[in-house]
């Protein structure tokens, strides 16, 4: 017979089995983080997750296949706090403010990021040595936030407020050698984005993920920029403008 709980909610309770896996894998997670934080990536040990856990190394492998597993679900673990933090910015602006929707995203992806630094540089950082992410576990939460902007370009693309560029058949030429096959991949189906339009927005998106990185690696120094919020604000709003009309 099921539980009360399992009845008012209409589906079966989590077990205690199952429930005690999830809160061991969550400390695990919270233990890999520590150690982003204090040793990077490069150096993450399971032995060393084990012993801050008070596990010996063979009873971190119940949860855990090896090291590349920890990163990787470190990394699910970051691209779905950091989707979720974005798609909720977002979600807060009215379909039609187009603007308004660019700057939700480039904000929500900031506010996250400095809230989270080391998460960040594992995703968008350097390469970890000797390890490749399976597209099959990180490629789905990792485009959370590219296919908020996707549905920014179509919308854009559908209501005539793309930003009107230089109409060079050169750049159109460029445009299509260098992302029309992507533009017809399934992740743009019926978007009625085109190869330019794509480019565009990759251009101001780099610009928005170039100054983000600029700031949280301090690779203008700490100094240089006086108002890092107007700085980054300054930004969004030039790579705004290369994209929209208004």
């Amino acid at each position: 017979m099921p539980t009360d709980d399992a009845t008012r909610t209409g589906s079966a309770p989590m077990g205690i089995r199952a429930r005690n896996r999830a809160a061991m894998e969550e400390e695990i997670l919270e233990a890999g983080r520590r150690h982003l934080a204090r040793d990077g990536a490069a150096a993450l040990s399971l032995r060393a997750v084990a012993r801050d856990l008070g596990m010996v190394s063979s009873a971190l492998y119940r949860y855990v296949a090896n090291r590349d597993d920890l990163l990787t679900l470190l990394i699910v673990a970051a691209y779905t706090s950091l989707g979720d933090a974005v798609e909720e910015a977002h979600g807060a602006i009215p379909d039609d403010d187009l603007g308004g929707r660019w700057d939700a995203i480039a904000h929500g992806l900031r506010t996250w990021a400095l809230a989270h630094p080391h998460e960040y540089a594992l995703v968008y950082g350097s390469p970890v040595p000797d390890y490749d992410a399976p597209s099959e576990r990180t490629t789905e939460p990792g485009t959370r936030v590219q296919l908020l902007l996707v549905r920014l370009l179509a919308d854009a693309t559908r209501s005539g407020q793309l930003a009107t560029g230089e109409d060079g058949g050169e750049a159109t030429d460029l445009a299509e050698r260098a992302v029309g096959t992507m533009v017809r991949s399934e992740f743009f189906e019926g978007s009625g984005v085109d190869a330019r339009t794509l480019v565009t927005g990759l251009a101001a998106w780099s610009l928005v993920m170039g100054t983000l990185s600029t700031e949280l690696f301090e690779q203008l120094g700490a100094d240089t920029v006086t108002d890092k919020d107007a700085y980054f604000a300054s930004m969004v709003t030039i790579a705004r403008r290369l994209v929209l009309s208004s």
